[in-house]
């Protein structure tokens, strides 16, 4: 199936592992060239990056802390002196942490909010001028916004903002842009590997019907097909992508 990104520029935030990573290499395998938003991990960004040029599309890095509202504006501006305008973007850019509700820290609270929460709107916010006529936009949340989580209850808030968030930018920018969402289950990535590590054994697993986790290439083709104008009549949507996580 052609999803109708050939010749399309696609920002992804977060691109330098895990589903940020599978997303912008599928990505550059439909035909878009690919801008690949990190923050600190240059190598993995690199990495990244060499997949995507090796599907023959380029890769433009763009270091940026999205919890850091000036900086993201700064690198926003840069960008937009090499690449005019956006067809896509997938916010992916996340942080979490684990820890019980009884021990929370309000740095601990505050830091998880400002990269999940806080970073999906600067970045949606300062591109938003930068997105082109008929663009979609993916906003990457988290099956805890659905559920809630006794062992990382700051991440869950900031993950079910996210999803206001998402639902009120469709509103906002409707018809010009598409914008959508999509909660991934515990995923093998490195931020999934970490979070099962500090859950009681057997936890995530036994709440799935697929008795597995889901791998980044997976959650990857959801954002990719939201991305495309293969989902040109859906807006506004969030897609739960979880194993049947919080089946209702």
């Amino acid at each position: 199936m052609d999803l109708g990104l050939a010749g399309k520029v696609a920002l992804v935030t977060g691109a330098s592992s895990g589903i940020g990573a599978a997303t912008a290499s599928l990505l550059a395998s439909e035909g878009a060239d690919v801008v690949i938003g990190y923050s600190g991990n240059r190598a993995g960004a690199e990495s990244t990056a060499a997949e995507v040029v090796a599907r023959g599309q380029t890769a433009t890095l763009l270091p940026m802390d999205v919890g850091d509202a000036e900086a993201v504006s700064k690198a926003i501006a840069d960008l937009r002196t090499t690449v005019p305008s956006l067809d896509v973007a997938v916010l992916c850019a996340g942080s979490n942490i684990v820890t019980p509700f009884e021990q929370l820290t309000p740095a601990e609270w505050d830091h998880i909010v400002s990269v999940n929460l806080n970073g999906t709107f600067y970045v949606l916010h300062a591109i938003t001028p930068l997105l082109a006529d008929g663009a979609a936009v993916v906003a990457v949340a988290s099956v805890a916004a659905n559920t809630g989580a006794p062992h990382h209850a700051h991440y869950a808030a900031a993950k079910a903002g996210v999803v206001g968030l998402a639902k009120s930018a469709a509103r906002a920018l409707a018809p010009r842009v598409r914008v959508n969402c999509v909660s991934p289950g515990l995923t093998i990535t490195p931020m999934g590997e970490l979070t099962l590590a500090g859950l009681a054994a057997g936890y995530a697993q036994s709440k799935l019907l697929s008795a597995r986790l889901a791998t980044p290439d997976e959650i990857a083709r959801c954002i990719v097909f939201l991305a495309s104008p293969a989902s040109s009549f859906v807006y506004g949507a969030c897609l739960d992508v979880n194993g049947g996580r919080d089946l209702r």
